[in-house]
This record gives structure tokens, C-alpha cells and sequence, in this order.
């Protein structure tokens, strides 16, 4: 057979390297424009506070490292890193940088405190107070607070995540660095998400302790998550009138509470707690709540008590029938 010379086909493997390396370098430029971003907003905090306020002294030192953490070192390494990514580095800067990913996780760790301590400052430090209005009434600030910086690396650190694109884009001699990269911010975002996780869960077992009356059912218990609240209507086992009542359920606990009166001076807005059920006993059956129309019921069954809860609304009932079932199990 005629051979074909001169005008050979494309070669696929090359095409395939030369679409690698346009993402490689577009990934790249990404990285880079917006980690300059990021260093110019952290470069607000460590130059106008940080820095400054090292000089004045108008914060004690422990104060000063409670409220600003490890930003400086954050800062440091983010420097490193766009300077690696300025000379076309990318693989020796996420190596280098990798390894100061578990300053994101003191920091995130940190933050609630932090912020406490700010607004403490605030209230009680004037000449601190004077100081931060006058940082943040500088044009570089562009009518950002202080408050709207200090989250600026959790955000960061999601965007590194986002950027998980970069374990497949990299040219192979980098590959077991970038691989590394990526595990590791996946290991310190799931650890930041877990403190986030754990703040907002402390917080939802605070507002339904304050919202209860008295101080007699404890609800802020260590290893106790919150699920979701809602009215239901209690079917009394002995006939008679529905009782429409405000229901908590937490990962091991079931708390059932009506209204105070509403003139009631102290407690108008508050609940009674009727009734604490331990889940670790229970059985959730559905009586009824198959059909689309006319809502359901519920039978939660107790060693020395059965509940039957009725909702008209059908997605109510089935929602409050999936949640029952995960939490005892």
C-alpha cells in the first residue's frame, strides 16, 4: 500500500499535552490574580492594625494575638506563594505553601474568640475604638470594617478548595506535590467546616435554652447536636381536644413545649417545657401520611408512653418522620 508522507494527521497525544498546558497556565493566572486579591485585603489588616498597633501599644500583646491570631503568618505565606506563582513556580510554591495550611485551621479555631474579644475592646477601650474608626475611614479600606476583613482566610480557604482543578492541570513532574496540595487543603477545609459546624450547632442549643422557661431542662449538653424544630398537634389518647404544641428535636432528646401566657410579665414569649423524651427507647411509626392530600400522623412510641403527632401539611409530616427515624437510629 501507498504510504502518506509530508502531511501527517495531528498527534493526539500532543494536542492532548498543548489543551493541558492552556489550562495549566489559565489555572495558573486564576491562582495568581486572585491571590493578589486576597493579599492586598490581608495587607489592610497587617499594615493599618496589626503592624501599628504593635507600635502604639494600644493593645496588650495577648490582647493583640487574640484578635489577629496567626494573620501575619497567613499573610507571610500567601506572599510566598504569589511570588512562586509571579515566576511561573507552581509547583514549588503549593509545596512550600501546603505545609502552612494548618495556620488556616488555628485560625478558623480562633475566630469566635477573636471576635469576642474585638467587641469587648470596642466597648471598653476608647482610645482603641478612636483608633479602628480612624484605620478604617482610609480610602484603601473603601468603607470595609475591620469585622468584614477578619473572616477574609476562611473565605480564601474555600476558594483553594474550588481550585481543586489544579491536580489534574499540572504537567506530571509536579503531580505528587499538587496531589499532596489538594489533600491537604481538603483535610484542613473539613476541619474548618467541622469548628464552623460545631459553632453554629452551640448556638442553636443557646437560643433554644433562652427561649425555654426556667432553667430546669438543660439543653446545652456537650455532644448534643440540634436537628430541627416545629409545631405539631398532639392527639390526646383518650379523645378529646388537639393540642397544638412547639417540639424540639435534638440528636438524643425529643422536647415537647406549649406558649406561656401571653401576659405572663417575665415570660410572655417564652415556652414551658410539657415534656423531655429520650430518644435511645423510641419507636417512630408512620399511622398515617401516605396519601398527598389531607397531611399525616405519627405514633412515637416510649416504654411508658405512646405520642401521636398530627400535621395537616403532608411534607411536614414526612419531613418530621425522616428526622425522628435518623435521630434514634
Amino acid at each position: 500500500p501507498q504510504q502518506r508522507c509530508g502531511g501527517a494527521g495531528p498527534n493526539p497525544v500532543e494536542e492532548q499535552r498543548a489543551r493541558w498546558e492552556r489550562k495549566r497556565s489559565r489555572t495558573a493566572k486564576e491562582l495568581l490574580e486572585t491571590e493578589h486579591k486576597y493579599l492586598e485585603q490581608l495587607d489592610l489588616v497587617v499594615t493599618f492594625f496589626v503592624t501599628i498597633l504593635k507600635a502604639k501599644g494600644t493593645l496588650k500583646p495577648a490582647l493583640l494575638e487574640t484578635i489577629f491570631g496567626p494573620l501575619e503568618s497567613i499573610y507571610s505565606a500567601s506572599h510566598v506563594l504569589s511570588l512562586h506563582l509571579e515566576r511561573g513556580n507552581l509547583g514549588s510554591g503549593l509545596e512550600n505553601f501546603y505545609q502552612n495550611l494548618e495556620l488556616y485551621g488555628h485560625y478558623a479555631e480562633n475566630l469566635e474568640q477573636a471576635n469576642k474579644t474585638l467587641r469587648e475592646q470596642l466597648r471598653k477601650n476608647k482610645s482603641f475604638r478612636r483608633f479602628k474608626k480612624l484605620q478604617e475611614a482610609r480610602p484603601q479600606f473603601q468603607g470595609r470594617k475591620l469585622e468584614d476583613l477578619l473572616p477574609l482566610p476562611l473565605q480564601r480557604l474555600n476558594q483553594y478548595i474550588k481550585c481543586n482543578k489544579y491536580s489534574f492541570v499540572i504537567t506530571s513532574e509536579y503531580t505528587a506535590i499538587i496531589s499532596e496540595a489538594v489533600k491537604s487543603v481538603s483535610e484542613v477545609s473539613q476541619w474548618v467546616q467541622d469548628i464552623i459546624h460545631k459553632r453554629e450547632n452551640s448556638l442553636q442549643l443557646l437560643r433554644v435554652q433562652k427561649l425555654l422557661k426556667g432553667q430546669k431542662t438543660q439543653v446545652f449538653t456537650p455532644g448534643r447536636w440540634y436537628i430541627r424544630e416545629g409545631w405539631l398537634l398532639v392527639v390526646p389518647s383518650k379523645g378529646g381536644e388537639l393540642k397544638r404544641r412547639m417540639f424540639f428535636l435534638f440528636s438524643d432528646i425529643f422536647i415537647e413545649t406549649k406558649p406561656c401566657h401571653p401576659l405572663h410579665l417575665l415570660n410572655s414569649n417564652k415556652l414551658a417545657c410539657q415534656a423531655v423524651y429520650p430518644l435511645h427507647q423510641c419507636v417512630v411509626d408512620k399511622v398515617f401520611g401516605h396519601t398527598q392530600s389531607q397531611g399525616g400522623l405519627l405514633s412515637l412510641s416510649f416504654p411508658h408512653k405512646t405520642l401521636l403527632l398530627m400535621s395537616s401539611d403532608q411534607q411536614d409530616i414526612n419531613d418530621w418522620y425522616q428526622s425522628l427515624t435518623a435521630a434514634v437510629r
